[in-house]
C-alpha cells in the first residue's frame, strides 16, 4: 500500500524513518497518527526511537534484515529492541550520517567513497553483504538519493545508461527513474518503503506517485 503523508511535519519522511520487511522505526515524539500511517502503509512492528537524542533516524541509521549501522553518538539502549535479532554497528568514522551515506540491500551495500577501509569491514560485518564504494549520479550521499526494497532499486533520473546498467548489475535488482516531493533527486530523504509498500512525502505529484507505486509492486 502506497501512502502520501508526512513525519515530523516534514514531507521528507525518509529523514526521520527507516523500514525493513519485519520493522518501521519512527521518531519517539511522533504521533499516533503517523504510527498508524506506517503500520498501515508497511505492514510492520513500529517501534520508536531516538538516535542520540535526535529525530532524524533515516539520516543517522541504516538497517537490512541482517543488522543496523548507526551514527556513533547513537547508544545501544536507544536501540534496545533490535539488540536481539540484529547487529548493531555503531560507525566511528568522519562519514557520520550513514542514512545518507549507505545504500544497502540484503546482499550488497554502496558506500560513500569517502568511508575509511576499517570501517568498510565493519560495515561488511555488521549488514552481511560485499561493501563497495561509489556514487549516484556524481553524489557521494548515495542513501538519499536512492532506495532499495527486496524488488526493486529507486534511483533519481539524472543516471545515465552504464550507471544504470552498473547499479542493476551490483544489487541484482531492477532500477526504476524517479524523483519525489515535486522534482527533488533526494528519493531517499523522500519515500520510506519496503516490499509491501510506501511512505512518500505528500508535495510528490500524480506521476512520482505513479512511478514509485509501479516500483514498489514490482516482482
Amino acid at each position: 500500500m502506497l501512502v502520501k503523508g508526512r513525519l515530523h511535519s516534514s514531507p521528507y519522511v525518509g529523514v526521520f524513518s527507516v523500514c525493513n520487511e519485519n520493522l518501521v522505526i519512527i521518531p519517539k515524539d511522533s504521533t499516533p497518527d503517523e504510527e498508524e500511517m506506517v503500520k498501515k502503509a508497511l505492514g510492520t512492528d513500529v517501534y520508536r526511537a531516538f538516535i542520540g537524542g535526535s529525530p532524524l533516524i533515516g539520516s543517522l541509521m541504516v538497517i537490512n534484515s541482517k543488522g543496523a549501522v548507526v551514527a556513533d553518538f547513537g547508544d545501544i539502549e536507544d536501540l534496545s529492541f533490535l539488540k536481539d535479532s540484529y547487529n548493531i554497528l555503531f560507525v566511528n568514522d568522519k562519514i557520520n550520517a550513514v542514512g545518507n551515506d549507505i545504500l544497502a540491500s540484503d546482499r550488497v551495500a554502496l558506500v560513500h567513497p569517502d568511508f575509511e577501509r576499517e570501517t568498510l569491514k565493519y560495515i561488511e560485518d555488521a549488514l552481511d553483504v560485499e561493501v563497495v564504494k561509489g556514487e549516484i549520479s556524481g553524489i557521494k550521499t548515495v542513501g538519499s538519493v536512492a532506495l532499495v526494497t527486496k524488488n526493486s532499486l529507486l534511483v533519481n533520473p539524472q543516471v545515465d545508461e552504464k550507471e544504470i546498467k552498473y547499479l542493476e548489475d551490483l544489487f541484482r535488482l531492477p532500477v526504476h527513474l524517479t524523483t519525489a516531493n515535486f522534482g527533488s533527486i533526494y528519493i531517499g530523504k523522500s519515500i520510506i518503503a519496503n516490499s509491501r509498500g510506501a511512505i512518500v512525502g505528500d508535495l510528490s505529484t500524480p506521476i512520482e506517485i505513479f512511478e514509485i507505486e509501479d516500483a514498489i509492486s514490482s516482482k
